[in-house]
């Protein structure tokens, strides 16, 4: 019995040792046979003209945020809401068929406070600690926080906001170290087909950076603000509002407001506040806490091609007024329905949306000569804007 043990014990190692030197005998040394799965160095792809350009645009973009990202923060904002507990909510008798605990401590339709909590982007404008945003993003928000790329937070004040260009100034207190201005741009130079970089924190993905194009310009009907909004296929999505829009030199070319998208999600169409209508409302925020809109007091209506017959137009360019308020700024220089207006100072009218645009970009108490088509003769007069009531 016990020389058989000794025989499949000697088996045993017999395979063990044959199991470790086959790969030897049979393949050769170790790394080498043709059972040896062995990576061959690729060659990489040669250096060319097109790759060079390639890479300067790659060190460009790279630059971009370098220079810019420290000067983009992120906002989170805090509210707390009352909302009133569902009527059967905590009853026992419906407790009883639809599940609950059966706990009552306020009775039926009890108020109850819950958080509310959003995000947004802004910009460092200078070293005293002022930031820009949307107004969406900070407007009736209990607690504004600031954060910045070095994760240093701070509690935001808000200094001034508005509703119709939808932009906010907060401000923090911070060591001028900790702040990087970023560079502002000059928007009425921008074009389609420059690049157009966007860097916020999409989702809270603090200083994601997305690259795309200009894709339109003066972009406008979009809504009452009037603005000419600048058109872009980066990638903007919740939580980049209030973050910049940049041109390839790492100037902010516009504040990104929002997206045009059935779900919600980023498809391509971004619509940014063009810096220059945003510097106008961030200096009025800042020296009043709010903006003072012009207004003419008319209500406008595109050309249609009964306008064309019947007013005996030739071009269809222009805003047929519709509508003149009582002691308005138009009512007062004149201007009456049917009149169809095709200047106001020195911006030609093709839309009704630029007269808007042009109105809004004019001071308070300015004024501003308006050309217009009455009955087929043209005319010019002279309106003192006034503030918008509303």
């Amino acid at each position: 019995m016990q020389s058989k043990t000794k025989i499949y014990v000697l088996m045993a190692v017999c395979i063990l040792i044959g199991t470790v030197l086959s790969p030897i005998v049979f393949y050769g040394k170790k790394d080498t046979g043709p059972m040896y799965l062995q990576a061959e160095s690729g060659t990489p792809v040669k250096d060319t003209p097109a790759k060079a350009q390639a890479v300067a645009l790659e060190n460009a973009f790279q630059d971009v945020f370098d220079a810019v990202s420290q000067s983009v923060v992120s906002i989170s904002t805090e509210k707390t809401v009352k909302i009133k507990n569902h009527p059967l909510a905590n009853d026992p008798f419906f407790d009883h068929f639809f599940g609950g605990n059966g706990q009552r401590p306020g009775g039926q339709g009890q108020e109850l406070k819950q958080k509310q909590r959003g995000l947004g982007s802004g910009i460092i404008l200078n070293d005293e600690g002022y930031i820009l945003t949307n107004e969406h993003v900070v407007g009736d928000m209990d607690k504004l926080t600031v954060k910045l790329k070095n994760k240093k937070t701070y509690e935001a004040k808000l200094i001034g906001s508005d509703k119709t260009i939808d932009l906010a100034l907060l401000k923090i207190k911070a060591s001028p170290g900790d702040l990087k201005p970023v560079a502002l741009g000059d928007s009425s130079k921008v074009r389609v087909g420059n690049w157009a970089i966007a860097i916020g924190a999409p989702h809270g993905l603090e200083h994601s950076f997305t690259v795309g194009v200009v894709s339109a310009i003066a972009r406008g009907g979009i809504d009452s603000s009037g603005l000419g909004y600048i058109q872009t296929d980066a990638a903007i999505n919740h939580g980049n509002s209030g973050g910049p829009l940049l041109n390839i030199h790492g100037e902010v070319i516009g504040i990104n407001r929002m997206i045009v998208s059935p779900s919600g999600g980023s498809i391509g169409i971004g619509l940014t506040i063009p810096i220059n209508d945003a510097k106008r409302v961030f200096e009025e925020l800042k020296s009043s806490g709010k903006v003072k809109h012009a207004w003419l007091g008319v209500g406008l209506e595109p050309i249609s091609e009964e306008d064309m017959k019947e007013l005996k137009l030739t071009d269809p360019k222009g805003a047929v007024v519709r509508e003149v308020k009582k002691d308005s700024p138009a009512d007062q220089a004149g201007i009456k329905i049917q009149d169809v207006i095709v200047r106001v100072g020195e911006k030609d009218v093709e839309t009704r949306e630029d007269v808007i645009e042009a109105v809004l970009g004019t001071r308070v108490g300015k004024k501003i000569d308006v050309k217009l088509i009455r009955k087929g003769s043209p005319m010019k007069l002279t309106v003192t804007t006034a503030e918008r009531p509303f």
